[in-house]
């Protein structure tokens, strides 16, 4: 399984869970404080500016106590992810499908095959890519739906969604 973090300039942080690993609110807070690790010395300044927002699903291991207190000790905005939606999955449509095209019927040996021929198809991805599809990368519209209040504070911020995805 592939945990990753992005927004409209490309993406912020990834990782692949191990096999027999479960993604449970222990785990997910460990992945949580990788992402801020990861912001904070990729993007200095970012997190201590309140500049950006926090997307993410409503699996039960986001929305657990544990990992809630700990976003909220760091001071991490959490938007509210409308209830089940998949046509609010933005990802969907346009950074894996990219990825799906590309890797498309190729068999692979290993889980480390999948998982090299993944990042090096991440990483051909360009920021222009990411910007040129904001509707995609930018959950303003799906946020807009349930909240226009909320809409109006995410102008000129930025917003980190996160994705699981099954290898």
């Amino acid at each position: 399984m592939l945990v990753i973090f992005f927004n409209w300039q490309g993406i912020i942080h990834k990782e692949f869970v191990p096999e027999g690993e479960t993604i449970n609110a222990v785990y997910y807070k460990g992945v949580m404080e990788r992402l801020l690790n990861r912001i904070r010395r990729v993007i200095p300044g970012m997190c201590e500016s309140g500049d950006w927002f926090l997307l993410h699903d409503n699996a039960p291991s986001h929305n657990a106590t544990v990992v809630k207190q700990f976003l909220a000790q760091q001071k991490v905005t959490v938007l509210n992810h409308p209830p089940y939606s998949p046509d609010f999955a933005p990802a969907d449509y346009s950074l894996f499908q990219k990825v799906k095209s590309h890797l498309k019927g190729r068999l692979f040996d290993s889980v480390s095959d999948i998982q090299t021929a993944m990042t090096s198809t991440l990483n051909t991805i360009s920021k222009d890519d990411f910007c040129r599809h904001p509707e995609a990368v930018r959950p303003c519209r799906s946020v807009c739906t349930v909240n226009r209040d909320l809409c109006r504070k995410l102008n000129n911020k930025s917003v980190f969604l996160s994705r699981k995805y099954f290898l």
